[in-house]
């Protein structure tokens, strides 16, 4: 009987020992449930920085639609075929999914942290602040790329059918956001550290990023309301960032290599070229950027003897890789680091906010030259800028066409790789010409794209709103002007 007792004892220890914290069974402890706020930060920001850097067709036809690059074999999308890789969904789905849900769960999570102590709780304010300037850039891209789209309603999962809001509106729904961000950073206090992928942390950076963009906002719209643009250029220029600075993202390699390098050199793939429309543009220059933008390609037909030229691919046709220019080397490397805005940008918005009669602490002259001068310095030319500024086809006086042809030239040489504000600063300047490729889809009716279309599967999924967005901006077509395309 005692025996028999212990045992029971025995069994009835080892069942309250099994039950006691029986949830923790259940709990992965190496999978936490909330992943912390500056990771979601960090994440959107690679998926930014990544869609800023590829020139993956199904992604990111930018650096093809500024005619920076070309195809080699494939040419639908140099020829702007848009719908065979649904293009539209996917860059709904990278801005939407994959950067503004990850900067939606930072802002909760961040919020709902506790914060015990003066500089915590500043640093907290800091963190929500940047999150807001960054996603007010996103959103920014994303007008820039459709005209309306959808804003308020935005990132609801409780709602399948968003309304797509006014660009306009939108536009300056987010200059108020970003004047108000940057008006609440207190530099003198700390945010994300190293998990910001950007500025690691530097809120005084942030403060200067914040402000470029307004500046890179309102030189748009002042296309079409130079009275609204022009007290928030002028309120936010001297803040931006100086001379030197940028916000760029760092790749280490390996499995965080730049996207280029996986399109370029990981692919095993050789697909592009670099276009004959900057090519050609700046062989008329002679610019000395040539040696750190593309490789020489031998010419000769005598294997004896080499005639080694720049040479661009032609635009939209097919073009054999051994017989053009490549994409210089170093852009090539896994830790090529993309660019995402600089004081080039600035300089080069600031001297059209000077020739628009915009108070701007210079002529357009002066930031017309610190945007070429910038750039050189950022491309290792800084040997060569002032001859090549002192060529009477570049000096601000005599170069060739208006104010909109000199600044809308330089500024496309300069946003090399930066395909996005590359094409974003030839539709607002129309400068330099385009070459029209051979076969333009039907989406573009037999033009260069003036904006990207919207997702196909909208059409079926949220009809009714995209109905009336694609009424309201125009037409869902590629040639459809934006609010502030006006050229």
């Amino acid at each position: 009987m005692k025996k028999i007792n212990l045992i029971l004892l025995v069994l009835i220890g080892i069942s309250l020992s099994c039950t006691k914290n029986f949830e923790d069974f259940n709990t992965d402890k190496k999978r936490p449930v909330e992943v912390p706020g500056q990771f979601l930060f960090a994440n959107a920001q690679k998926a930014l920085g990544d869609q800023t850097a590829s020139t993956n067709v199904n992604l990111n036809n930018w650096k093809l639609f500024a005619q920076y690059f070309t195809e080699t074999t494939y040419t639908d999308e140099s020829n702007y075929d848009v719908v065979n890789r649904n293009c539209g969904s996917l860059l709904f789905r990278t801005y939407y999914r994959d950067i503004l849900v990850d900067l939606k769960d930072a802002k909760r999570v961040i919020t709902a942290e506790a914060a015990v102590g003066d500089v915590a709780i500043a640093e907290k304010e800091n963190r929500l602040l940047i999150i807001e300037i960054l996603e007010c850039y996103t959103y920014h891209e994303l007008v820039d790329m459709f005209g309306d789209i959808p804003y308020t309603q935005a990132l609801d999962i409780d709602n399948l059918y968003p309304v797509y809001d006014d660009a306009t509106a939108i536009y300056k729904d987010l200059i108020s956001r970003t004047q108000a961000a940057v008006a609440g950073l207190d530099d003198s206090n700390g945010s994300f550290g190293d998990d910001d992928l950007y500025l690691a942390g530097d809120v005084s950076m942030w403060k200067k990023f914040g402000n470029t963009l307004l500046v890179k906002m309102a030189i748009n719209i002042s296309n079409v309301d130079a009275a609204y643009a022009k007290p928030i250029i002028e309120g936010a220029y001297a803040g931006g960032f100086a001379y030197g600075e940028h916000c760029s993202i760092a790749y280490p390699g390996g499995s965080n290599s730049n996207p280029l390098y996986q399109d370029l050199v990981q692919s095993g793939r050789h697909d592009f070229v670099p276009a004959n429309t900057i090519v050609d543009l700046m062989n008329n220059l002679e610019d000395p950027r040539r040696a750190n933008y593309f490789t020489l390609c031998d010419t000769s037909s005598n294997p004896d003897v080499q005639k080694l030229v720049y040479k661009g691919g032609i635009y939209g046709e097919s073009n054999p890789f051994g017989q053009n220019s490549h994409i210089a080397d170093p852009i090539q490397e896994s830790t090529y680091p993309m660019v995402m805005m600089d004081y080039t940008e600035l300089a080069f918005y600031l001297a059209e906010a000077a020739e628009k009669g915009f108070s701007v602490g210079g002529s357009a002259a002066a930031w017309y030259e610190n945007g070429i001068r910038n750039s050189f310095d950022t491309w290792g030319n800084t040997a060569d800028a002032d001859a090549y500024m002192a060529k009477p086809e570049v000096a601000y006086a005599t170069a060739e066409g208006n104010w909109k042809q000199k600044i809308g030239t330089q500024a496309y040489l300069a946003f090399y790789v930066r395909g996005f504000h590359g094409w974003t600063s030839w539709r607002r300047l129309g400068f330099p010409a385009l070459n029209l490729p051979p076969s333009p889809a039907e989406a573009a009716n037999g033009e260069i794209p003036r904006r990207h279309t919207y997702p196909i599967n909208e059409q079926t999924l949220n009809e009714t709103n995209y109905n009336a967005a694609a009424s309201a901006v125009g037409g869902d077509m590629l040639n459809t002007r934006l609010f502030w395309d006006n050229n």
